[in-house]
């Protein structure tokens, strides 16, 4: 597939694994591999610096927001001095479900994963 940009070895892709590649934070959540654009919708941080969270889940390194991988959507706010800010949170989930962070296929191919 000529769009297909190369995420990395299927074995550095451990569960807990997190890497920028292109516009995307590339990880495994509990064995399931995602692809999801890189900017927080928040502040714009690098979501790639961020964690995988036990829920499986792409939190935020600044403020700590959450993001389902599967949907794109955020599950919960900004926290810290952000959540005592009234309705931020729910405005940033009302935001994420009309309009997700985007989202690539990832694929496995001879020992390779692959974005499409």
């Amino acid at each position: 597939m000529p769009d297909a940009i190369e995420a990395g070895p299927v074995a550095d892709f451990t569960p807990g694994v997190l890497a920028g590649v292109d516009r995307f934070a590339v990880g495994n959540s509990n064995g399931e591999m995602f692809a999801v654009a890189r900017r927080c919708r928040h502040l714009m941080a690098d979501l790639a610096d961020g964690s995988i969270d036990d829920a499986g889940c792409l939190t935020c390194p600044w403020h700590g927001a959450k993001y389902d991988v599967e949907t794109g959507k955020m599950v919960l706010g900004p926290q810290g001095v952000f959540a005592k800010i009234p309705g931020l949170g729910a405005a940033f989930k009302v935001l994420t479900s009309i309009l997700p962070l985007g989202r690539r296929k990832v694929v496995a191919r001879d020992g390779t994963y692959y974005l499409e």
